[in-house]
């Protein structure tokens, strides 16, 4: 399969005080710029055969550049960005996506990802991880957690979609990118009911992978990663100093 590095960010927000890169792909953990971590290891996994970054030319390291097969401009939003990537591609096989601030990321977690996913039909696969994991192995990282029935999750920064879906529903998921911090306005996509439960504790992810199917036709999968490091971002100082930490190791 072909992969998809969403880099377009700009250095703008919270991590502005830890770096002063223009784009936050770009900025360094440990003598690397974040997205080198990312690429390297989707270069490990086996099973993929292209990359594409879509970022800045200027904000990707030359060396970086010749690790993949393009670098493109960013849209105006990260569906657009993400469309640009697949167009780029012009794969009809499901993509995987990633985004270029998981400096933690690993080839083992990757291919766990995928092999997960290989064993249920879907569109799109959303990775998952719990707290309980989170907070184990890394004690005090800050996320945004949802507790549904199964547990308490934080979202993941992988997922592996099918081109058509993104083109068929671009409006939706521009609307979804928008709400992605903020998982009860994006539950009340769903409906009201949905909303409740999740707000009582008692929504499945098999519940939301049947509403999502029903109201957007949209065959959607969540998967649970046991690896942490799916789930762990660096958009804020905190994140930055936990993978300095780890990755100066």
């Amino acid at each position: 399969m072909d992969a998809v590095i969403l880099a377009g960010a700009l250095n703008s927000g919270p991590l502005r005080a830890v770096s002063s890169a223009q784009y936050e792909a770009a900025i360094e953990i440990a003598g690397r710029p974040m997205l080198d971590y990312v690429v390297k290891a989707l270069q490990n996994v086996a099973s993929i055969r292209r990359i594409i970054i879509v970022g800045n030319e200027s904000a990707v390291a030359p060396e970086i550049r010749r690790q993949a097969v393009g670098v493109i401009e960013p849209g105006g939003t990260l569906v657009d960005s993400l469309i640009g990537g697949l167009n780029a591609l012009q794969s009809a096989e499901p993509v995987l996506v990633a985004t270029s601030d998981i400096p933690l990321i690993t080839r083992e977690a990757v291919e766990d990802f995928l092999s997960r996913c290989s064993r249920i039909p879907g569109d799109v696969y959303y990775s998952f991880v719990s707290k309980e994991l989170n907070e184990a192995k890394y004690p005090g990282v800050q996320r945004t957690y949802v507790t549904l029935r199964e547990g308490t999750f934080t979202g993941g920064n992988l997922a592996l979609i099918a081109p058509r879906v993104v083109e068929e529903n671009a409006e939706m998921l521009r609307k979804a990118a928008l709400l992605r911090k903020k998982p009860w306005k994006l539950c009340q996509m769903l409906g009201w009911r949905y909303l409740w439960k999740l707000l009582c504790g008692n929504l499945t992810i098999a519940e939301i992978e049947q509403r999502v199917r029903s109201v957007f036709g949209i065959r959607a999968v969540g998967i649970i990663s046991p690896f942490p490091e799916v789930g762990i971002d660096v958009d804020k100082p905190s994140d930055f100093r936990l993978a300095t930490e780890v990755l100066s190791k």
